[in-house]
C-alpha cells in the first residue's frame, strides 16, 4: 500500500511507516550485508513515498573518514562524493544529526546535485557500536515535504536496521 496523500492526518503517515518499517524488517532478516540492507531500504522506502524523488544512502568513504561517497539509491544521478560539512548531506554527517531543509535553495551551500530537489531529510546512520556509516537522505520536489514524524520515523528506522 503506497502513502501517496501529502495532506493525510499525522497519525497516517506515522501509522505507514511503522507498517513499512515491519516489512522492511521481515525482507532484511537475516541479511547481514550492508549493501544489500540500503539497497533494499532505499527501493522500498522510495516505493512506498511516491513524495520521495531521490531516496539513498551516502557512505563514509572508509579511506576518507570526513568523505561521503555515493551509496545504494533510488532516483536521479546523485552526488559521487560530499565533503563533510559541505551542503545538507555533509552537514548531517558532520555534526551527526538529523537535518529537515523546507527549501534546499535557502541552505547554505547547498550542492545541487539534481535541480528538481526542493526539501530535503538527511538522517545519521550509525553501527551497533555508535560509529557513523552513512547518511540517509531522501529529496522531494515539493517545499517542506518533510516534518518531525518523518525525523522520528527515520531515525527509529535507521537505528533497527543498521544498528541492531
Amino acid at each position: 500500500m503506497a502513502y501517496t496523500a501529502r495532506d493525510d492526518r499525522p497519525a497516517d503517515k506515522a501509522a505507514r511507516y511503522a507498517e513499512l518499517e515491519h516489512e522492511i524488517l521481515a525482507v532484511l532478516d537475516g541479511e547481514p550485508n550492508r549493501v544489500a540492507r540500503m539497497a533494499t531500504v532505499a527501493a522500498m522506502l522510495a516505493d512506498a513515498f511516491p513524495l520521495f524523488f531521490w531516496t539513498g544512502f551516502y557512505v563514509v568513504d572508509p579511506d576518507k573518514t570526513d568523505e561521503l561517497v555515493v551509496g545504494p539509491y533510488q532516483g536521479t544521478l546523485g552526488c559521487m562524493r560530499i565533503a563533510f560539512g559541505r551542503g545538507v548531506c555533509g552537514t548531517a554527517a558532520r555534526d551527526r544529526a538529523t537535518r529537515i531543509v523546507d527549501d534546499v535553495h535557502a541552505f547554505p551551500d547547498h550542492i545541487a546535485c539534481d535541480a528538481s530537489s526542493v526539501s530535503e531529510i538527511v538522517v545519521p546512520v550509525f553501527d551497533a557500536a555508535g560509529e557513523l556509516i552513512a547518511v540517509f537522505d531522501v529529496d522531494a520536489t515539493e517545499k517542506a515535504a518533510f516534518d518531525a514524524i518523518d525525523a522520528a520515523a527515520l531515525e527509529r528506522m535507521m537505528g533497527k536496521v543498521f544498528a541492531a
